[in-house]
């Protein structure tokens, strides 16, 4: 056991980058394309994702300096929101880590190959999302079969999610042959996300409002290219966060660029999906019939290719940060949430269909329910956490910790215990 929980970190520390076009390319092989094709295939999705990566880290870059403001204005935050890669890490701690990405990739074949889903994830990096609650619910009530049954059960539920969300995902995003399994965001940021809308559909004049990029970009011209857009976005947010001039000027430039280049690093890593998606296909309905379809379970930043993802991201931060310093009761400054603001929108401006009113509602909203939820499950994930060897000084939690399932499985222990 030990020997195989070594062999699946390691694979799994090397990250999307280096996990997927290994991944890609065994696909190609089984759905029987050609081996510099599937090569091919496997290096463009590479690198595609090291793009997506090198953006999104321009993004925070660019972002750095109005956060530090308003960190250095706070105080009285009593939890650590220590971000989900140590809590990604910290999840493979679990004696039955090693056994989660074997056994879901056997059901994921099975469920497929018996036509119980047409999702096929290949988003192995992201098991970390069915690892984590599984990891809590091991620490908090010493169950190994309870964390290992979570965890699979999770890995299977996302496949049918996503089912239930490729036919908007595919007509919003244009990702046709694709869908996304990450757990934490179809199963707990969209839900939350279609809700909101749901209430705004009540809201007069509210439910009237529609703002999307492309309306805007039609009404202002030039202005309302994504480009300008970035570039008026981040100039506000320096000034808002009183910036100097030369502090400004990059952070404006910084966030233009992400705006003009992650539509093009998505069309790279499509470049190498698409043709695993078109042998899929052909493999599929030649052995289970014309009306069989695949769809690529993949990572929710397949979808950041959208302009209003960043513009929504951008605007909800210092928004974000704004409700932690004056809101009652939030014990943490949310520097783990605001990683993951960017991956929220592409549930959240799906929800809205684009609309970027609503989406920037729904996104803050998300995001002040988590900051209380983080406070709430703090006790639980600072055992999980600390339990798995990570240092902290006092309690820590996280955003990927305060999905429904790890907030059920932390009252429940509180009930019992």
């Amino acid at each position: 056991m030990e020997m195989l929980k070594s062999i699946m970190f390691t694979i799994t520390s090397m990250g999307a980058t280096a996990i997927l076009p290994l991944v890609i390319f065994l696909l190609g092989l089984v759905f029987r394309m050609k081996v510099g094709a599937a090569i091919k295939s496997g290096i463009t999705v590479g690198i595609g994702f090291i793009g997506l990566g090198l953006v999104v880290g321009l993004l925070n870059t660019s972002l750095h300096p109005a956060i530090e403001y308003y960190s250095k204005i706070g105080s009285g935050f009593t939890v650590a929101d220590i971000g989900w890669p140590a809590v990604g890490a910290a999840a493979w701690v679990a004696p039955f880590a090693a056994l989660v990405i074997p056994i879901g990739i056997i059901l994921n074949l099975i469920l497929v190959r018996l036509k119980l889903t047409k999702t096929l994830n290949v988003d192995i990096w992201n098991y970390m999302h069915f690892l984590v609650p599984g990891a809590l619910a091991y620490f908090v009530f010493d169950s190994f079969f309870l964390g290992l049954g979570i965890a699979v059960a999770l890995s299977v539920v996302a496949l049918f999610v996503g089912d239930l969300i490729a036919p908007r995902w595919q007509k919003y995003y244009g990702l046709e042959g694709t869908t996304c399994t990450t757990m934490i965001h179809i199963g707990w940021t969209l839900p939350f996300a279609w809700a909101v809308n749901k209430i705004i559909d009540f809201i007069p004049g509210l439910n009237k409002l529609d703002v999307d990029l492309e309306s805007v970009q039609k009404r202002m011209g030039v202005f309302g290219e994504p480009a300008i857009i970035g570039v008026i976005v981040g100039c506000l947010l320096g000034i808002l966060t009183k910036q100097a001039i030369t502090t400004i000027v990059p952070m404006a430039m910084g966030v233009a660029g992400v705006m003009v280049l992650l539509p093009k690093v998505v069309g790279v890593l499509m470049e190498g999906l698409n043709p695993i998606g078109k042998s899929a296909k052909e493999i599929m309905q030649k052995q289970m019939g014309k009306d069989a379809e695949l769809n690529i379970g993949m990572d929710c930043a397949l979808a950041l290719g959208d302009p209003a993802t960043v513009t929504v991201t951008v605007i909800t931060i210092p928004l974000t940060m704004l409700c932690a310093l004056i809101l009652p009761g939030i014990q943490i400054f949310p520097i783990g949430v605001l990683m993951s603001i960017i991956y929220m929108t592409t549930m959240t401006v799906m929800a809205s269909n684009g609309n970027v009113i609503r989406s920037i509602i729904s996104t803050l909203l998300f995001c002040v329910v988590v900051m209380y939820l983080g406070g709430y499950v703090a006790p639980g994930a600072t055992q999980f956490l600390s339990g798995a060897g990570v240092g902290l000084n006092g309690q820590g939690t996280d955003f990927v910790l305060t999905g429904p399932w790890e907030i059920f499985t932390y009252w429940l222990s509180t009930v019992l215990h």
